[in-house]
């Protein structure tokens, strides 16, 4: 890690063998399928009792915000437990949680098992590394708590598919996954008319992220107290990443290693195409491909510049674009056959393409303006309390993971990546 150029030379060297073994785990499950324990019951008028699994900038950011729902009269819900492999981190968090709730008892775990053993939380927030996500949500939903997991769900595609097997083992647990943008109203709208036949067949969309700093991305703030030892249990931060050598640069910025973040195509994207594949509904993906760069920040071992091509099995093709070195990107759009939707704005704008103009009035189909981070929490609390249906769930995120999972392989090895639906299984093209 401290060399950034030989890591980079021996992560691509090793790509090839790696991506291989990796397509061929990808088939049945092998891993095991947990029965939830009994849920901690919740009475009509009691308040929700929630848990938080890494308290750093996201954790803290949904502490915050979470306190403030409850103080708003938007949910009645108490932050009573948190966790994190980060001493002054957690012990900051804690103060905050007491001190910003009043008469609510709030404990603090280096071991997010410890929290998650407890009888009378009703769910957990995990805002953990990306690596860490699939075993802490298993977790969670073998003891009984619903989830929200940050995005993207996992770090690889076999953490998804046995996810996904997970929840489909266990229909009454609920995760929510952290893809705020399913809350817009466009999609929903982009949605109904897709379905009803609006625009014909939906033939190619585009979409993306892109965003510029001076510097570089992702380069958050070092705390130097953070070393290993009391302060910071580095081989549980590691977990399922495997044993590595402490590197600060990595601890804090770990979004910039592929070892531990997809970049671009996982922090970033997801956001995107998720919202973008609900609306579309045109199955698995089935082929991807992705170019890949280092242009600007080449401190970064991720890339700073990524164009997606995906293929699904229902006759479509995405465009995706993702950038840390430019800010603008492409039209959020979706091409029919019939007619095209722009999604740019707050609104659904059908269009006609012009073979077409006099059977297809054009129209704007109006959606009301959300803070959508707000909306997917409050989403979640309430099939929480309720057991209905969440918005943004397994199936759609194990999907949206197969893009992200052969687009990083693609990117790295220069070749197209495929998935076969009936044998859940990926490989080189």
């Amino acid at each position: 890690m401290k060399n950034k150029s030989t890591t980079r030379r021996q992560f691509i060297a090793g790509s090839a063998a790696a991506a291989a073994t990796t397509a061929c785990a990808i088939g049945p499950n092998t891993r095991p399928l947990v029965k939830a324990s009994a849920r901690a019951p919740l009475g009509a008028d009691e308040p929700i009792r929630m848990g938080i699994i890494g308290v750093g900038g996201m954790g803290g950011g949904h502490l915050g915000s979470t306190i403030n729902q409850n103080k708003t009269g938007q949910e009645k819900v108490h932050v009573v437990a948190l966790s994190d492999v980060c001493k002054p981190r957690l012990d900051g968090r804690l103060d905050q949680a007491r001190n910003d709730q009043e008469g609510v008892t709030v404990e603090a775990y280096r071991d997010y098992r410890e929290l998650l053993a407890r009888d009378d939380i009703h769910c957990v927030l995990i805002a953990s590394p990306e690596h860490w996500h699939a075993q802490q949500s298993v977790d969670a939903i073998e003891a009984g708590k619903d989830v929200y997991v940050e995005k993207p769900m996992t770090l690889k595609l076999d953490d998804a598919l046995w996810m996904r097997e997970v929840m489909a083992a266990n229909p009454d647990m609920r995760l929510q996954v952290g893809t705020q943008y399913m809350m817009y109203g466009k999609y929903q709208e982009a949605k109904k008319v897709i379905a009803e036949g609006g625009i014909g067949h939906p033939t190619f969309s585009q979409t993306g992220y892109c965003r510029n700093s001076r510097d570089g991305e992702w380069l958050y703030g070092i705390d130097d107290r953070v070393q290993p030892g009391e302060q910071l249990d580095w081989e549980a931060w590691c977990g399922p990443g495997g044993e590595a050598e402490w590197d600060t640069e990595v601890y804090h910025r770990w979004r910039r290693y592929s070892r531990w973040s997809t970049g671009i195509i996982g922090d970033l994207l997801v956001h995107m195409m998720t919202p973008m594949m609900f609306s579309l509904d045109r199955g698995w993906p089935t082929r991807v491909t992705c170019a890949g760069g280092h242009y600007i920040d080449k401190a970064m071992d991720n890339h700073d510049q990524v164009n997606l091509t995906v293929e699904f099995e229902k006759e479509h093709t995405m465009v995706v674009a993702g950038s840390t070195c430019n800010e603008n990107g492409l039209e959020v759009l979706i091409r029919g056959h019939e007619a095209d939707l722009l999604l740019g704005s707050n609104n659904c704008v059908l269009q006609p393409q012009r073979p077409f103009a006099d059977d297809i009035e054009p129209r704007t189909i109006k959606c009301g303006n959300v803070s959508p981070q707000e909306a997917l929490r409050l989403d979640w609390l309430r099939c929480v309390r309720t057991r209905e249906q969440n918005q943004s769930q397994v199936d759609l995120a194990a999907q949206v993971m197969v893009v992200v999972d052969l687009a990083t392989r693609s990117a790295w090895d220069g070749k197209a990546w495929t998935f076969d639906p009936e044998t859940m299984t990926a490989s080189p093209a």
